[in-house]
């Protein structure tokens, strides 16, 4: 595998282009209470070697985005919107080109690696089938290429890891072999959804290192899932903020973190443990309720049962995802769901790095 350094200005998201264009996703399930809303009218676009972090509470659509971009969704969901790769069309695609398109163009990185992993099968043979099926390679060339992939991603003696199986291998490892599988193909999107999971921090600051240096070495662009917003401070280059199955704010990383202007990110933001938090003097605050498991979208903004700042306005209609950059000195790219922004910032991208 030929790897060759891509200048790209990351910070700012500029390259050749969106290589992924999401425009009014919507996804629900059919269930035996009813149809169930997972996600509404998301759109959102990733540049090519840009990093862009989804966040928020479990079950706010975060996965169920990631999965329906590529046609993973089980049958009882209905999917609509459009979701291009380069221009192409995959929503309401024909499997076999989905399948061409899954480990080839779109990648994944999924939880928990232990029960992604299949036990009873080397790691060298689970990587070389994806080399098998998108590239036809020799055995020889095959058992080459996983090589040069664990040596990638940094696991050592790869000689002799490749001939282990997933129980010989620790939970980074293992995380680190995922990652090997998913980047066999060069593919242009990577989607990593919760890869520090259960991870302890030298493991997790590991990992974020390797999927920024394959950005840097490949072009990969990455879209990254996960509740923790020391992951999306230390790695991300722009963040899109989700709740009950909506973007309620989207921007540059930084600008996020010092100027959030919907209550909920503010919230995710107070709940958040930093270094320069003491016990006993800044205590974490919590968000009270729950996210809501929505049958229908109401025509409200969905976080007001649990917002502060909430009012009449607010329980009768739902704020579009709009930027009022001129009256907030907001930065381009900034935009958020709310009637009533909150403003100044509980904490900064820096304090919450791990």
């Amino acid at each position: 595998m030929t790897i060759t350094p891509l200048e790209v200005d990351h910070r700012s998201g500029s390259g050749s282009g969106s290589i992924l264009e999401v425009r009014d996703l919507t996804v629900t399930f059919t269930t035996e209470s009813g149809t169930v809303s997972a996600v509404d009218h998301i759109s959102l676009d990733l540049r090519e070697g840009e990093i862009v972090g989804i966040v928020g509470e479990s079950g706010c659509g975060k996965s169920v985005t990631a999965m329906s971009l590529s046609g993973l969704l089980p049958r009882s969901a209905r999917t609509a919107g459009s979701v291009r790769l380069h221009g192409t069309e995959l929503i309401g695609a024909k499997e076999p080109v989905l399948r061409a398109v899954r480990g080839r163009d779109i990648a994944y990185i999924f939880q928990e690696p232990m029960s992604s992993l299949n036990p009873v099968l080397t790691v060298g043979r689970q990587i070389s089938e994806v080399l098998q099926v998108h590239e036809r390679l020799s055995r020889k060339l095959t058992r080459d290429r996983v090589i040069e992939l664990l040596t990638l991603v940094g696991i050592p003696s790869p000689l002799q890891r490749i001939d282990n199986y997933p129980h010989q291998l620790s939970g980074g490892m293992r995380q680190r072999v995922m990652i090997a599988m998913a980047v066999a193909c060069d593919p242009k999107v990577l989607v990593a959804d919760e890869p520090t999971t259960a991870l302890d921090v030298t493991v997790q600051a590991g990992i974020l290192d390797i999927l920024r240096e394959l950005r840097d070495r490949l072009g990969t662009a990455i879209l990254i899932i996960t509740h923790d917003l020391g992951v999306i401070a230390d790695i991300a280059d722009r963040v899109v903020v989700m709740y009950a199955g909506r973007v309620v704010e989207s921007a540059p990383v930084d600008e996020l973190f010092a100027r959030p202007q919907h209550h909920y990110t503010a919230g995710l933001l107070a709940a958040s443990p930093a270094p320069g938090r003491h016990a006993g003097t800044d205590r974490l605050q919590e968000i009270p309720g729950l996210v809501p498991v929505l049958a229908v979208q109401p025509d409200a903004c969905t976080f007001a049962p649990r917002c502060p700042a909430a009012d009449a306005q607010c329980l009768g209609s739902a704020p579009p995802l709009t930027s009022d950059q001129n009256a907030l000195g907001l930065l381009p790219g900034h935009a958020f769901a709310c009637w009533h922004p909150c403003g100044k910032p509980p904490t900064s991208a820096k304090e919450l790095k791990p």
